[in-house]
C-alpha cells in the first residue's frame, strides 16, 4: 500500500494526490498535523533517502526557526525533524521499500504507472 505524508494545505501534496487519483492508484493519507510522525519512522526514512533531502529548508517553519544559524549535524537535524514534522519536504511517499520526497511527475510516473 501507498502512503502519502503530508498536509492537506500543502500545493505539492495536492498535486500528488491528484496524480494517484488520476491514474486510479490507491493510497491512504497520513495528515502530520494530525498524526505526528515519530522519530523511529524519520529514522527508517532516513536509511532511503538522506536527512538533507527530508530537510525543507525552502520552508517558512525552516527559515523562522533559524535552523540554518545552528548548523544541525545528522543528529540534530532527525530531532528537529521529529520534533517539529513542519520541517519535512513534502509529500513523503512509502511505495513498498522505497521512499519519494517531493513532487515530481515523470519520477511518479515511472514508479506507478509503467
Amino acid at each position: 500500500m501507498i502512503k502519502i505524508y503530508g498536509i492537506k494545505t500543502c500545493g505539492s501534496v495536492r498535486k500528488a494526490i491528484a496524480f494517484m487519483n488520476k491514474h486510479n492508484i490507491e493510497f491512504e493519507f497520513v495528515d502530520f498535523k494530525t498524526k505526528k510522525v515519530d522519530k523511529s519512522k524519520i529514522k527508517e526514512w532516513a536509511t532511503k533517502a538522506p536527512l538533507d533531502v527530508l530537510l525543507n529548508t525552502k520552508g517558512t517553519k525552516y527559515k523562522t526557526l533559524q535552523l540554518k544559524e545552528l548548523d544541525l549535524d545528522e543528529s540534530g537535524k532527525l530531532q528537529w525533524l521529529s520534533d517539529e514534522n513542519m520541517l519535512l519536504k513534502r509529500p513523503v511517499i512509502e511505495f513498498g521499500d522505497k521512499l519519494i520526497v517531493g513532487f515530481d511527475d515523470k519520477i511518479y510516473l515511472d514508479t506507478f504507472v509503467h
